[in-house]
């Protein structure tokens, strides 16, 4: 049995750090090959283009310090006296939380700086501006990555005192149901950050347009993970007092966790391509503006039917 616990333990520590690592050399792999190809387009403007590019990279890098910090967190956090199977089991659920959305948000928040980078190819005259801009889009894509972190700490911190499966499958459910949560909306904002960039790339003069369209459609594009967050933190405060009520919490938080997945990459992919419109005709942008955001008022209904679901899994189950 001592021999499973630390199995699980150093599973969960190597995993952490591992699966982010992959994902951040992807991101960044994207984002310098994306500045190599701008600097080749445009060479006078490679000082505005190596700034990007670094910047982009360090936001990318984000996804890898988290997981960095859980694996130091659990390393040293952790007393020889403290492991237990319960312990282990739990500490599957921040692994959960950390890898999915790590993995996600390291190879998507690539995608605004390599857009932005190519955009100011085409604007040279604007770096400056999509450089802001860029910081705006990714720092926003970092959001399930910053929620992931918190019910990582929240697990942590229960996991000592869980002393049943069921308490174990409710910490790895509330994992899970972040993890999983992190996936559509973060592809979503990435597609859309990356399509800003570029619609300022394409015409420069709709960058007002595209800037207050953006604060706006990213917050509906994250609805989904606000969802998956409020059911995290419902599983972080209720008890599992049987094996069956445990079980009814993973299908809980599979049924969020996966019921985000398609409302976050619709939503992200309809404002990409009212994005891509503005850029083209901003003369249009109070229509293409009140379609999109109505297209995905209407998107977000199926992550609202699953957070019903997953609720009454947790009430009833």
């Amino acid at each position: 049995m001592t021999e499973i616990v630390e199995f699980l333990h150093y599973l969960s520590i190597a995993l952490v750090v591992g699966v982010n690592s992959v994902a951040v050399g992807i991101g960044e792999g994207i984002t310098g090959a994306a500045a190599i190809e701008a600097i080749h387009i445009q060479p006078k403007a490679k000082n505005d283009i190596q700034t990007t590019a670094i910047l982009g990279m360090a936001l990318v890098e984000t996804a890898a310090i988290t997981g960095i910090s859980i694996a130091i967190i659990l390393l040293l956090g952790t007393r020889q006296a403290d492991k237990t199977i319960f312990l282990g089991l739990s500490e599957l659920g921040i692994a959960l939380a950390i890898c999915l959305s790590g993995f996600t948000i390291g190879i998507v928040s690539a995608w605004p700086s390599s857009q932005a980078c190519l955009a100011i190819a085409r604007q040279p005259f604007s770096g400056k501006r999509l450089l802001r801009f860029m910081l705006i889009t990714q720092s926003m894509i970092q959001t399930p990555v910053i929620f992931s972190f918190i019910i990582a700490i929240f697990i942590k911190n229960q996991s000592l005192s869980a002393n049943t499966i069921a308490e174990s499958l409710r910490l790895i459910a509330s994992g899970l149901c972040i993890g999983l949560g992190s996936i559509g909306p973060g592809i979503g904002l990435g597609q859309f950050g990356g399509q800003a960039c570029n619609g300022i790339g394409i015409n420069r003069k709709s960058y007002g347009k595209i800037f207050s369209f953006t604060l706006i459609s990213e917050a509906i594009i994250e609805t989904p993970i606000i969802f998956a967050l409020v059911t995290a933190l419902i599983l972080i405060t209720t008890q599992a007092s049987t094996l069956l009520q445990g079980i009814g919490m993973i299908a809980a938080a599979t049924s969020i966790g996966i019921g985000t997945i398609g409302p976050g990459i619709g939503s992200g992919k309809a404002a990409a391509a009212a994005c891509k419109q503005i850029a083209k005709n901003p003369a249009i942008y109070s229509t293409l503006a009140k379609v999109s955001m109505f297209a995905q008022g209407m998107i977000d209904t199926a992550a609202i039917y699953a957070l019903i679901i997953s609720l009454s899994l947790i009430i009833f189950g």
